[in-house]
């Protein structure tokens, strides 16, 4: 170990590795999020119904990661909830992704999500569309000339990040930080 004086004070500061492992999985799942929704807001993709449910599991994972990363001693079982909870939602980015490809139908009754702006309830039903804004088997795609849907993008980031935490939960030792 060196003998610096400034080492004491870096050994001081270190974030612990399974703090620090849910803290990015929080951000990587904000980043996520905000992607699908900037897509929304700058880019002008409708989100269906699947698309919606699909975003479920990355707000958990938010939430999962910070408590985690509050709580150390439940830091381990947060991980590997984080893990079973990034795994359903590649369970239904799966789904959605078959749907998209026309391999099922949806397994959803409603597939929109209409865009109410102000105004009192009666009006808002009023603008309601007939038929669905956004059905979901219509693929909707971020990147022009990418054959890759959101809902592939979402299926593969689930998995990676369902993969990259139960990696690094299996490697680090009980006794790790």
């Amino acid at each position: 170990m060196p003998t610096e004086p400034g080492w004491a004070i870096c050994k001081i500061m270190m974030v612990p590795r399974l703090k620090l492992a849910l803290v990015l999985a929080a951000l990587a799942s904000a980043a996520v999020l905000g992607s699908a929704i900037g897509s929304e807001i700058w880019g002008g993709l409708v989100p269906c119904a699947l698309c919606l449910v699909e975003r479920w599991a990355w707000y958990a994972a938010i939430v999962i990661g910070l408590i985690g990363a509050m709580l150390p001693r439940i830091a381990r079982i947060a991980m590997a909830v984080l893990v079973l909870v990034m795994l359903a939602g590649a369970g239904v980015g799966g789904t959605h992704v078959g749907v998209e490809a026309g391999w099922w139908k949806s397994p959803l009754p409603a597939c929109a999500s209409p865009r109410f702006g102000s105004g009192t309830i009666a009006e808002r039903l009023a603008r309601m569309p007939d038929k669905p804004a956004k059905p979901c088997d219509e693929p909707a795609y971020l990147i022009p000339g990418l054959p890759v849907s959101m809902a592939m993008m979402n299926l593969l980031a689930s998995l990676g990040l369902a993969g990259g935490v139960a990696w690094f939960w299996a490697t680090t030792r009980r006794s790790d930080p």
